[in-house]
């Protein structure tokens, strides 16, 4: 079978795909690839394209996409890989997965038939570029895969890819976050009373309302549902110069009038907005996507990494989004108005949600801390994720050292108050911790 070709640039991806298939797409840095990792590393550059490009993905729903598409390439290759350990049984209502039927298969079609499947439906709601570019994506991978292969091979491999795909998503259905009406902001919801109460920051009609009031009910993959990733109360509100509450809002108000170049770089490159990148999550699955270029690991690895990494930032949002809710803290640029500055403008657009904690804190800490637990500290990387949209590359010492900037940006970008920040961070880090409990290997 000759290899098949990975795409190393993000940002043409998706209109390229859609418009003339991916054999005319440039030839990649992977050219040698064997072709089980170039079907991954192809499924998921068009997966951050079409996030960038689906309306409903916002964060927390990005973040589900890419658990449930890292466990389905997991899992098909798990099934026909005894060093690999299923997570049917480990994470709440996996069932085991379809066994194989006693034949040989090929690798690459049983994981390209699984990750088409399953965006497929993830996916349908995209708009025409994004089917197209899926449709071309399925008819490019068949005539590279299936050349010279007999008819029976290509037949029972496909068919145990759209198996495990359809089993993950029976699964998936079933967790609370599979639909998404109007966006995600629910058209009935009443605001808080006090005066610490999330207020709207937006004069958007639909944004009156904040974004997924009930995800953290979601049925998570390792987090446990009573609280052990909790955090505590921000201090109590006050309007008084002395008090916590009104130094924690001077922090964000002082660090606005003190952006350096470099300070104003970071708010940018961390800020990934949706509609206009691949969200946070898709940002830390960016990073992976890159290093696999760079370092070549087997595709066994990548899923297994990717699965990971996918549930981590899954279960951070629900967990985040669980204490958001939970304490309803008003947004900086409500409380500096309000008290310190009326003119005030933050260098972010603040979201349509409650403040405590930080959502790209608390998802970065437990990326990180997984990333950490597979890879160990100090494992350096640059992080190209921005660099077609003139943001530039970073490098980092660890993904420690990127998490902590990542929730620095927050900060910069006038979005967050420091406690929502360093707290978030350590709430990823709690989520991180039961994530690695799970267990991959035989």
């Amino acid at each position: 079978m000759e290899p098949l070709r990975v795409t190393p640039t993000r940002r043409r991806f998706l209109q390229g795909a859609a418009a003339c298939g991916l054999a005319a797409l440039p030839l990649p840095a992977l050219a040698e690839a064997r072709a089980a990792e170039a079907v991954l590393a192809q499924w998921y550059r068009l997966l951050i394209e079409l996030i960038r490009n689906t309306a409903t993905y916002s964060p927390p729903v990005a973040a589900r996409s890419f658990a449930y598409l890292g466990i389905t390439a997991f899992e098909a290759l798990a099934t026909g890989n005894a060093s690999l350990r299923s997570l049917a049984g480990q994470v709440p209502d996996l069932t085991p997965l379809p066994a194989r039927e006693a034949a040989p298969h090929e690798e690459a079609l049983v994981l390209d038939a699984a990750l088409g499947a399953a965006m497929a439906v993830l996916f349908g709601n995209t708009g025409p570029m994004g089917l197209r570019a899926m449709e071309a994506m399925r008819s490019d991978m068949a005539e590279t895969l299936e050349a010279g292969l007999s008819p029976e091979l290509v037949a029972v491999s496909r068919a145990h890819g759209a198996a495990v795909a359809q089993h993950i998503l029976d699964w998936a259905a079933g967790d609370g976050g599979a639909v998404i009406e109007n966006m995600g902001f629910p058209k009935e919801y009443t605001l808080g009373d006090k005066p610490e109460s999330w207020r709207p920051t937006s004069t958007i009609g639909v944004q009156q309302k904040p974004l997924l009031p009930h995800w953290g009910t979601n049925r998570p993959f390792a987090i446990p549902t009573d609280g052990a990733c909790g955090l505590p109360p921000p201090p109590p509100y006050s309007e008084e110069p002395g008090s916590e509450f009104y130094a924690q809002a001077m922090g964000t108000y002082q660090a606005s009038k003190n952006l350096t170049d470099e300070h104003k770089a970071i708010a940018r490159f961390w800020s990934d907005d949706p509609m206009m990148s691949p969200t946070p999550p898709g940002h830390w699955v960016s990073i992976m996507l890159d290093i696999f270029d760079r370092d070549a690991p087997p595709v066994e690895r990548r899923a297994e990494v990717l699965a990971m990494l996918g549930m981590a930032i899954s279960d951070g949002f629900i967990q985040n989004w669980r204490s958001k809710y939970e304490h309803d803290l008003l947004r900086p640029v409500t409380y500096i108005r309000r008290v310190i500055d009326p003119d005030w403008e933050p260098m972010l657009i603040t979201p349509p949600f409650p403040e405590y904690p930080s959502g790209h804190s608390t998802q970065s800490g437990a990326a990180a801390g997984v990333l950490e637990g597979l890879y160990g500290p100090g494992f350096a990387f640059d992080d190209h994720t921005h660099e077609e949209d003139g943001l530039g590359v970073r490098s980092f010492a660890g993904f420690w050292q990127a998490a902590e900037e990542a929730a620095m940006s927050r900060l910069y970008g006038g979005i967050h108050y420091p406690m929502a920040n360093e707290n978030g961070l350590a709430q990823g880090a709690c989520v991180a911790g039961h994530i690695l409990g799970l267990k991959t290997r035989a």
